[in-house]
């Protein structure tokens, strides 16, 4: 058998998905203690994993991430080392800390990037040309231009290149991936997505500036119809609408541009059928009410030509009411953050984790020769390869938004174009 050595592993990103950490102290919504770095602490514990390393722009961060990881991570599970070393120095503000950091790694370590969207592509960019594995969180990039490199770099380089897209991890999403399989072509898919007005707050620094809610927000279910739809059709037009006037208003102020909620009617054609087309629609929102007791309100609806799917993510049968704060929709599905009845973190189980996992075993697998980074392009995962037409549609809602126009989307040769 071959050796699977630990991954030394990267984290690009020091903000609420990565530690659980915002620019206002502690988040306060469901990821309060982080998705990437307690998912990192427990593969060490496991064994997966041997050094972690962690990136931002600001070093005067990490003391006090250093002691909300220490305290609500070390002091909450048996047994979690939450050392990790960090870049830039203290003291130093440096946007590019993070070609320091992947300087100090080696070929066939990791980088995994939750920064904000539109640093995705010149990071991921780096660490590839470097030979080092990526693992990049949605939306891969904000270009269609941009993704089509990526997947030529991870070729080029030969190493993987991941979309952190969790939602393909969830149970109930894949399942209903497969039993659509049996209901005929589509005819409908519609998918609506929103946070609360509070998370203009933390996103206060690029929203409407750097990126929008549909390329943060939409990105997940535009992925989740595109892999039902893989192999069976694909996108030909996007014509994008927006809502305005509360994102830009007291107290969020965001920048004038900003849209509150963004909406994408996508057309889809059969590839087995020239007479079936079907008609998409994505919705996201950061405009939600503050207490409806779910930091995401998600579903989404696939008609088909035998039946139909409902999928309510939001609210899974499960509440719980407190005086102090109301009623609250819990989904340890994807990140369970009770401790184990010995006091050890018990969230392996958790989609959120599991996404993770999977970016790590493919990387190590490669690694020690057992699997070549194209493999995975064959299965339901991720891969930069495999997530090309979400950036397309994204992409040209962006394009649409801005011109007014609608946008088509053509393959031409083998590469998908917008025009």
């Amino acid at each position: 058998m071959a050796d699977m050595k630990k991954l030394n592993v990267l984290m690009c990103g020091a903000g609420e998905y990565t530690t659980g950490w915002t620019d206002t102290g502690a988040s306060k919504s469901d990821k309060k203690i982080g998705v990437v770095a307690l998912t990192l602490f427990d593969l060490r514990r496991l064994g997966k994993v041997d050094q972690l390393g962690m990136v931002g722009v600001s070093g005067g961060k990490f003391p006090a991430i250093r002691e909300h990881l220490q305290a609500n991570i070390a002091g909450a599970y048996k047994d979690m080392d939450v050392s990790f070393n960090s870049y830039p120095e203290e003291g130093k503000v440096d946007a590019e800390a993070y070609k320091e950091a992947m300087d100090k790694l080696s070929p066939g370590d990791a980088a995994i990037i939750f920064t904000p969207d539109n640093t995705h592509f010149p990071i991921a960019k780096y660490a590839i040309e470097r030979n080092i594995h990526v693992l990049v969180t949605k939306p891969a990039v904000q270009k269609l231009e941009h993704h089509i490199e990526l997947i030529e770099l991870a070729k080029k380089h030969n190493v993987i290149c991941f979309v952190e897209h969790h939602k393909r991890f969830d149970p109930v999403y894949s399942d209903a991936k497969v039993r659509a399989q049996a209901l005929g072509e589509c005819n409908f898919f519609s998918a609506w997505m929103s946070q609360p007005k509070s998370q203009l707050e933390t996103f206060r620094a690029w929203a409407g500036k750097d990126s929008d809610i549909s390329y943060y927000l939409s990105s997940h279910h535009i992925d989740i119809h595109a892999w039902i739809m893989q192999d069976n059709a694909v996108p030909t037009r996007v014509v994008a609408s927006a809502a305005t006037g509360i994102a830009t208003s007291e107290p969020y102020n965001c920048v004038p541009q900003t849209e509150d909620t963004i909406t994408l009617l996508v057309d889809w054609q059969s590839l087995s059928s020239s007479k079936h087309r079907s008609t998409a629609v994505y919705t996201a929102s950061w405009t939600a009410p503050m207490k409806s007791g779910v930091h995401s309100a998600q579903h989404w609806y696939y008609m088909a030509e035998k039946g139909e799917i409902n999928v309510d993510q939001a609210h899974r049968g499960y509440d719980i009411v407190v005086d102090d704060t109301g009623k609250t929709y819990y989904n340890p599905f994807y990140m369970k953050y009770s401790p184990s009845e010995s006091g050890h973190f018990d969230g392996q189980r958790g989609y959120g984790y599991i996404s993770i996992e999977k970016f790590i075993d493919a990387a190590r697998s490669v690694n020690a020769g057992t699997n070549k980074p194209d493999d995975f392009d064959k299965h339901g995962l991720p891969t930069i390869a495999n997530t090309v037409l979400t950036t397309a549609i994204l992409h040209a809602g962006r394009i649409s938004l801005d011109e007014k126009r609608p946008v088509n989307i053509k393959l031409d040769g083998n590469k998908w174009v917008l025009e």
